[in-house]
């Protein structure tokens, strides 16, 4: 079932019609009645190239490192929170390759700058990297960044740019929603970074958009940082940076929102680590 559903997307990728049996009203063209002699044999042709793929792809599937604890960075080592706010890190959800922890530091980070001279001095364009560079100064206090030159270079890259839309699932209408707007998002990919040994490494791109005020772009650049860092999860209180929706008073980085990231890299992650060290019975990326 499974070959069956890559063999037709294979198919319809070649932009070949499928054979639909003319109308006798209309007279055959020999062009087209060519296209439904050739079809059988390009059908026969995806299925042994998605056959190659497949076993191309099985091996040379890496097996991932066994999951570990890296050591507290020293920052988070050092944080105490005397009020004893508490946490959310119940909320906070592991991937396949466990919590999203960095072990590598400084952290590089990429920000997107104006390249045309009349962009250079737009004040929307150079109060938008402002935004992004205060977000990066107030987590720096609790992780090691640094900024860089090149995208290339980065762990987290920056694109002044609006996400696209995307339909999400309401779990309680059952129905799909599309939003009107959205003002950021956040994705990573995991790879395999060359070195001696190779290790599993992460980097993440944030799309922040151009056309917030000033304020709100703070709070979003702020928030969407902490989901960089490894809080992959969201808040329930609005005091939080990593509160979910944006609220009239932007709340700074709280204590909440340290603990939680001091609890995640306490956690075990397969980033990070050896690949060398991964069995055969490892999961593989």
């Amino acid at each position: 079932m499974r070959l069956n559903s890559i063999v037709n997307r294979f198919v319809s990728k070649l932009s070949i019609p499928h054979p639909v049996p003319p109308s006798p009203r209309h007279r055959v063209n020999p062009r087209t009645k060519f296209k439904y002699l050739i079809t059988g044999k390009w059908r026969l042709i995806a299925i042994a190239v998605c056959l190659f793929l497949i076993l191309l792809g099985k091996g040379q599937a890496t097996p991932l490192p066994p999951l570990q604890t890296h050591p507290l960075p020293p920052q988070l080592a050092q944080w105490e929170d005397p009020s004893n706010s508490g946490d959310y890190f119940d909320r906070v959800q592991p991937t396949s390759v466990g919590y999203l922890v960095w072990s590598e530091f400084p952290i590089k980070v990429y920000i997107e700058r104006p390249t045309d001279s009349h962009l250079q001095s737009d004040r929307r364009f150079q109060a938008w990297v402002n935004a992004v560079q205060t977000a990066v100064e107030e987590w720096n206090v609790y992780l090691p960044l640094t900024l860089v030159e090149q995208p290339e270079q980065a762990d987290i890259l920056w694109e002044r740019v609006r996400p696209p839309l995307r339909a999400t699932l309401n779990r309680e209408t059952r129905q799909f929603e599309i939003p009107t707007a959205r003002n950021a998002e956040a994705n990573y990919k995991v790879y395999r970074r060359p070195g001696t040994p190779p290790h599993l490494a992460h980097r993440f791109t944030i799309q922040l958009s151009p056309s917030q005020t000033d304020e709100d772009t703070l709070a979003t650049a702020r928030h969407e940082l902490g989901h960089a860092l490894g809080i992959w999860g969201h808040s329930p209180l609005k005091t939080d940076a990593l509160y979910p929706t944006q609220v009239r008073y932007p709340p700074p980085i709280s204590p909440r929102d340290i603990n939680t990231l001091k609890k995640i890299y306490q956690q075990p992650t397969r980033l990070g680590w050896s690949i060398e060290t991964a069995s055969k019975e490892s999961p593989h990326l």
